[in-house]
């Protein structure tokens, strides 16, 4: 095992006040809240759109660059189990100026997601009240959502933990209703249609693939609260990323093989596909969207604002966003701070088509926490107890970063001008917050 240097020993140093209490199957069912969210509900329209019937095959391939890189960051994890999760491995293996843009371009991206899934939200209750009280309603919900969310975190991680386990229950029945009931109404005739193909829309599939498949590195921003984090981090990442990869690919199959080539046009998918069988189920898929976008708020909160809380402690934000409830030992400032932007972004915007940039940057993300992970691994890091110690860790490295990096030069011009500014820009205010904090010292 390789000794600690003082920047190891900072790290460990993040995590004094927490209290690890989430276990293996909490820390599961956060991550499966996480990736399976709101975006399954519409993702398979728009994948039918890209590849016709071959959409299942994106969700496979996706799903075998995404597995590398689940096994990169259980590796990664197993090692340097602190708050922030890729960002501390990411900073431990490359330094504070990469640990610092990882973690911008996690907690950027997720507030911008929490915000804009909570308008989505609110649009959704709005909907079907009359139009006199729907901008009223609208307002209450974002606020009355996002605050009792963020009160339950404020009362612990154990309870957050909670929250987002039941949630979980209760965005998966739909989705279990779903693949049940429509196995049997699928058509093979449906599979038979031309598959469109050009360079774009594959990409433009991939890259919505892996925007579907996101989240898990959220999750791990609470790995400072995590039981046993050498063993439970990478049996969570394992539980997860099979359970969401069985789910993509049923539910695309199913929807394919009941809309056929009207799926492309579809603006609720799964409640269409379920019209055709029954129109009680059209109403359960409805209900479902709204519960998952609920619990995707659950799981968000319970982990992003950890990244604000880790950054804090190593001195990168204001102190203050690095304090912990004297009872609950729940980062309170920093759950209040996030969900207090992500209230104001809500209120002041409307969902946007954030998708593909958001999966460009956590794609940058990925392919960084692959390579930490066989840095880390070369140098024996290990700060809680004996690591993974994957056998085949170079070949997931490599198929991780690999298809990161496809994704990525599959995005367009701007997308890309979009990515490298946005890390141009937290590179150039690291710089300037070290400086002022040298400056006071």
């Amino acid at each position: 095992m390789q000794k600690d240097t003082p920047r190891l020993t900072n790290q460990t140093n993040r995590d004094v006040g927490l209290v690890r209490v989430v276990g293996t199957w909490a820390l599961a069912a956060n991550i499966v809240s996480m990736v399976i969210g709101a975006g399954i509900f519409a993702v398979p329209a728009a994948l039918a759109a890209s590849v016709g019937p071959a959409a299942p095959l994106a969700f496979l391939a996706c799903g075998l660059g995404v597995g590398a890189v689940a096994v990169c960051f259980a590796e990664g994890g197993s090692r340097v189990p602190t708050s922030g999760g890729v960002y501390a491995s990411i900073e431990a293996a490359f330094g504070p100026l990469a640990g610092y843009v990882t973690g911008t371009l996690i907690w950027v991206g997720c507030l911008l997601a929490c915000a804009g899934v909570t308008a989505a939200l609110a649009d959704v209750v709005a909907s079907v009240l009359p139009a006199s009280i729907a901008a009223i309603a609208r307002a209450t919900t974002i606020v009355s959502t996002i605050g009792s969310i963020a009160l339950v975190n404020i009362g612990g991680v154990q309870r957050g933990a909670q929250l987002v386990g039941a949630t979980t229950v209760l965005k998966l029945v739909p989705l279990a209703v779903f693949i049940l009931a429509g196995t049997g109404a699928v058509h093979l005739a449906n599979f038979s249609q031309p598959i469109p193909y050009d360079t774009q829309g594959l990409g433009r599939a991939l890259i919505l693939a892996l925007f579907a498949f996101v989240g898990m590195e959220s999750s791990l921003c609470a790995s400072g609260e995590v039981r046993e984090p050498n063993r439970t981090i990478p049996r969570s990442l394992a539980i997860a990323m099979l359970t969401t990869i069985f789910v993509y690919v049923a539910v695309q199959v199913v929807a394919q093989g009941i809309l056929g080539s009207s799926l492309a046009e579809s603006k609720a998918p799964l409640a269409d596909a379920m019209a055709q069988i029954h129109p009680t189920l059209r109403v359960l898929m409805i209900v479902g969207a709204a519960v998952s976008m609920f619990g995707w708020l659950g799981s968000d909160i319970l982990g992003s604002p950890r990244q604000l809380f880790a950054f804090a402690r190593d001195g990168l934000l204001p102190r203050a966003l690095g304090r912990v409830h004297p009872r609950t030992h729940a980062p309170h400032v920093a759950i209040l701070c996030y969900s207090g932007l992500a209230m104001v972004l809500a209120l002041t915007g409307t969902f946007a088509e954030l998708a593909v940039i958001s999966a460009l940057a956590l794609a940058a993300v990925y392919a960084g926490g692959c390579a930490a992970a066989w840095v880390l691994a070369r140098r024996g890091v290990a700060l809680s107890g004996p690591p993974l110690n994957f056998r085949f860790l170079g070949t997931a490295t490599v198929i991780g970063i690999g298809s990161m990096v496809l994704l990525i030069v599959m995005g367009s011009r701007q997308e890309i001008m979009g990515l490298a500014a946005l890390m141009a820009v937290s590179m150039l205010a690291y710089f300037v917050q070290t400086r002022s904090w040298l400056v006071r010292q």
